[in-house]
């Protein structure tokens, strides 16, 4: 068990670092479609579902007030790398460059759907945490695959609902959207699931390392961030 006032320690940051670089990468590769024998996914859906593989473990082992502040890490990054790409590609270019239009398609973000990924990440990683928060105190810390994939049901349906409505219901028919919608879900809770031996893993060998984290009495409020390093 770790003591209140643990301090961050090197591990919580390097999965930090990772989550949050996991998350810049899926945001700049969303455009890119890919056919798998004809199921037609974007790009972002081979990595995305790793940073909530990342949030569980953070949570499970750090307890939720510290996955919080990874959380909105993310949030933070991943907002700037939105609003300075998009400054970025206003800027003039000259005649000789060519390549404007490629660029313009990978790095052109739209506001609909920076606004899209940023309430869908918002809602479904503090959604996840907090589920996963509530059913190790529920189960004292047992069945480690119900918290992973319980949580990871919630979590990515609101983000999966969230993001594909925001960013692209009214552009398809109703059959179409509800069909892009059931495979980008289903390839991520797939995903969760098959990822459980590789969570069991790494969970296992953080709390032999770090201890562990049971979330007693806390607040669930998103916004109560806790800025000092010594306070869980």
């Amino acid at each position: 068990m770790q003591p209140k006032n643990a301090p961050i320690s090197v591990m919580f940051l390097i999965i930090t670092c990772l989550f949050i670089t996991c998350l810049l990468i899926t945001n700049i590769v969303a455009g890119r479609l890919v056919d798998l024998g004809g199921m037609v996914l974007t790009a972002d859906l081979f990595l995305f579902p790793v940073t909530y593989i990342f949030g569980d473990v953070l949570t499970e082992v750090y307890g939720f007030r510290r996955a919080r502040i990874t959380i909105w890490l993310g949030f933070a990054a991943n907002l700037f790398m939105a609003v300075f790409f998009m400054a970025v590609v206003r800027l003039p270019w000259p005649e000789f460059w060519e390549q404007e239009p490629a660029y313009l398609t990978v790095l052109g973000f739209a506001p609909r759907l920076v606004l899209a990924s940023l309430l869908a990440y918002f809602v479904g990683e503090f959604s996840n945490a907090v589920i996963l928060s509530r059913l190790k105190i529920l189960t004292s810390g047992r069945w480690l695959w119900t918290r992973t994939i319980g949580s990871t049901l919630v979590g990515q349906a609101l983000d999966t609902l969230i993001f594909m409505s925001a960013a692209f219901y009214g552009l398809y028919s109703a059959p179409i959207f509800m069909s892009m919608v059931a495979v980008q879900y289903g390839w991520k809770v797939a995903y969760e699931v098959l990822a459980t031996p590789f969570t069991y893993a790494l969970v296992g060998w953080l709390k032999k390392r770090e201890g562990e984290v049971f979330d007693n009495g806390i607040s669930y409020n998103p916004f109560a961030i806790t800025v000092r390093s010594s306070s869980q």
